[in-house]
């Protein structure tokens, strides 16, 4: 699991220029700038974070780190960046790339008062030359001007209003393309919001005295609630770009700052729990990497801020987005880690929930013991009933979704027949606003009885999800069919099954 940055009063694994009494002010680095050439910071930063997946290292490169870099405000990267940056330009070195040698950095208490290391002139402009198209471009989501004002517009109505359902397939970028963001929260202050007028970007620059209020920290929370509510209507599909763009709104609330503490933690708490929202989109759509990301830094957050309520959040879904992924373990470690959170919280909803994700976990390792240990815990805290402080985003958690969710452990087990049963307590239990949910559990039921040799049945319950997903969009829904399916095709002479199955040809 991604480690979370370190505390903000804690040095940044980046060497930065510190301007203050005797120092020289930071020099920009035109030369890296030059290596960027026509790409936009964006586009760039979605460059970094590729060439890193190709030598197995993980860099939250964003926009805004590029603007560092360029600006000279990062005399030296760490060694994480160094590497991902030679392995881009393996034919330059560090002062090839414009940045200090790391000794004149790092090597005494004195040198961050020293006269900044002449950079290489011309060496980016002739690498720029020699290695045209080497970072592939693509698209990054405008920053909006007016935070509170982006915010608000998540209240007009759903996504995809007026326009068919595959629209926002066809032209969103690839994942990686997304420019969010993700950590400019960390540093917070106004120098943030000017300094990314400076990009070349339609936002514009800060008020000399911003202030963040309880506006703007009530436009936030309702944004929230608002991602909730269409995405139990309609699904991640639909979501994930315009609510990415909500939360670099909220980064820019963030830096902008307030002289208030009440409300500064509820722009940090909601900021968290909208990096949690974004993260599930792009969880429940397929975007692994990008929901990986989102609930690390949901997880930094909680932890700068003390929130443990946060903290048990951000682990539920990391634990979540592990048993997913195919790494078991580390969904055990992360659930048991949320109910160490939680227990500095009063709800024992959210204690069921974590020990159900634990589960899960437990389930995919085949340890069967295990498994129903979790699941016994699970069930004794929520049969101790709704408490007044239980999570708001907990409201999904009741009879139906724990039943569902046992459903899937018993699935991982082998154990379809009592999968099933608990399936079909779930898609009978939950209730109709759910919609999403109700296909997900469908799904799930389907398959089990797939698993169970009873064909005719899973079909006609895999169709009634299929025709759910006409008002719901969610790819992992749409792959656990597809899945179902393939262990249909023996029994396609079945009438139910060859409808079944000529349904999700048409969906392919």
């Amino acid at each position: 699991m991604t480690s979370p940055p370190a505390s903000p009063g804690a040095p940044e694994p980046d060497d930065p220029a510190r301007p203050g009494a005797g120092t020289t002010p930071p020099r920009p680095n035109e030369t890296f700038r030059l290596l960027r050439g026509d790409l936009s910071p964006g586009e760039f930063a979605a460059a970094v974070r590729r060439a890193a997946r190709e030598i197995g290292e993980r860099v939250a490169c964003d926009a805004r780190y590029v603007g560092r870099v360029e600006s000279g405000e990062i005399r030296c990267p760490n060694y994480a960046y160094e590497r991902v940056f030679r392995h881009m330009y393996p034919e330059l070195d560090l002062t090839g790339l414009g940045f200090e040698p790391r000794d004149a950095v790092r090597g005494r208490a004195t040198a961050r008062t020293r006269e900044p290391h002449p950079r290489t002139e011309g060496t980016g402009a002739a690498t720029a030359r020699r290695l045209p198209g080497l970072l592939p471009g693509g698209g990054a989501p405008p920053l909006c001007p007016d935070p509170a004002a982006h915010l608000a517009g998540f209240r007009t109505g759903p996504p995809g209003e007026g326009r068919r359902p595959t629209d926002d397939h066809r032209t969103d970028p690839e994942p990686e393309e997304s420019d969010v963001l993700r950590r400019a929260f960390m540093t917070g202050g106004p120098a943030t919001l000017a300094a990314l007028t400076q990009r070349g970007d339609s936002a514009p620059a800060a008020p000399s005295s911003p202030r963040v209020g309880e506006t703007e920290a009530g436009a936030l929370e309702d944004t929230v609630r608002r991602i909730r509510l269409l995405d139990d209507q309609h699904g991640a599909d639909h979501l994930y770009r315009r609510a990415s763009r909500s939360l670099a709104a909220a980064h820019r609330l963030l830096d902008t700052g307030t002289g208030r503490r009440r409300i500064s933690d509820r722009i940090h708490n909601g900021a968290g729990e909208l990096a949690l929202s974004v993260g599930w989109l792009a969880h429940d759509s397929g975007r692994w990497e990008e929901a990986r990301s989102h609930y690390a830094e949901a997880l930094a957050t909680a932890r700068m801020n003390g929130d443990a309520a946060l903290e048990a959040h951000a682990f539920c879904n990391s634990a979540f987005l592990a048993r997913d992924t195919g790494r078991p373990r580390e969904a055990v470690r992360a659930a048991q880690a949320g109910q160490q959170a939680a227990h500095r919280h009063p709800s024992h909803r959210l204690r069921s929930l974590l020990a159900v994700r634990e589960a899960g976990g437990w389930a995919g390792l085949g340890d069967r013991a295990a498994c129903e240990e979790a699941l016994g815990r699970a069930r004794d805290h929520f049969a101790r009933g709704a408490h007044p402080d239980d999570p708001e985003w907990m409201s999904f958690f009741g009879e139906a979704e724990l039943a569902g969710l046992e459903a899937q452990c018993w699935s991982a087990l082998g154990d379809y027949g009592r999968a099933a049963e608990r399936a079909r307590v779930a898609v009978d239990l939950q209730e109709p606003h759910f919609v999403r949910n109700t296909a997900l559990f469908g799904a799930e039921l389907a398959g089990d009885l797939a698993g169970c040799g009873r064909p005719a049945e899973a079909a006609v319950t895999g169709l009634h999800s299929l025709e759910l997903l006409a008002q719901v969009r969610s790819r992992r829904i749409t792959t656990m069919l597809r899945q179902t399916a393939r262990r249909l095709v023996p029994h396609r002479r079945e009438p139910e099954v060859g409808a079944f199955l000529g349904r999700m040809d048409a969906v392919r």
